[in-house]
């Protein structure tokens, strides 16, 4: 039985190294071989979004990807795959008996964002096809994804201040929004009412970077699996 769900949007590729992806695909994965040319590939970036689970590895066709053990929260920044038809699966650490595994096809040229959220008990991929957009000028972009699996319905807005997304259910997701560049404190709260789940407090949006918050954990735990939230940066302006 599938447990991925595609879902194709314009979603940018997270970035912590040192190329936005249209130059990324371009010149920084070029081979500069003159003989041998560069393999067809995409880009991914994998989320650890499912609470309670023990310490994971991610494999692609059987090759372990991660360098430590992935926990609840954790993420391997984007990297390098080799297109067609892959077998993505995370694994116990130690036990190394499978958690979930399903299989999809990555197009070259195309950066995507793979996270296993829901509970233990009913683990899923949520795969997400990612494209590079460009925050309006004087602006930041933001985008909101749901990944709790038993909160209710949630609006992000921004305290004392306007919502920004509003209604998103488990695996709900905005486009992305522009914003002016400055701090914020971000709330997330129970859709159309003044309760407050979880707050990023004081956090800067530059002009130019585009950015998501993910929203995990579980509303009734009080542990390190509590209702919590994650600022990213997916892309920023400059690159060297």
């Amino acid at each position: 039985m599938k447990n991925f769900k595609t879902i194709s949007k314009n979603l940018v590729v997270r970035i912590s190294a040192v190329c936005i992806l249209s130059v990324m695909l371009s010149s920084c994965l070029k081979n500069h071989s003159s003989d041998t040319p560069a393999p067809p590939v995409a880009l991914l970036t994998v989320i650890q979004a499912s609470p309670g689970q023990p310490p994971l590895n991610f494999l692609i066709n059987g090759e372990r990807v991660n360098v430590n053990a992935l926990n609840f929260g954790s993420s391997i920044d984007y990297f390098r795959a080799y297109t067609g038809k892959r077998t993505f699966a995370f694994t116990n650490n130690g036990a190394g008996s499978t958690v979930v595994s399903d299989t999809a096809t990555l197009k070259q040229n195309v950066a995507y964002s793979l996270c296993l959220v829901n509970k233990v008990s009913t683990p899923q991929l949520l795969l997400l096809t990612d494209s590079i957009s460009q925050p309006t000028s004087g602006n930041a972009s933001l985008r909101f994804v749901n990944l709790s699996p038993d909160a209710p319905a949630v609006d992000l807005a921004v305290k004392d201040g306007a919502v920004l997304v509003a209604n998103k259910t488990f695996k709900g997701f905005s486009s992305f929004k522009p914003l002016v560049g400055k701090s914020y404190t971000l709330e997330i709260r129970k859709t159309g009412t003044a309760t407050v789940l979880t707050t990023l407090p004081n956090v800067s949006l530059n002009n130019g970077f585009v950015y998501t918050v993910y929203f995990r954990g579980l509303a009734a735990a009080t542990d390190a699996t509590k209702l919590t939230a994650d600022l990213i940066i997916n892309a920023h302006p400059s690159y060297n």
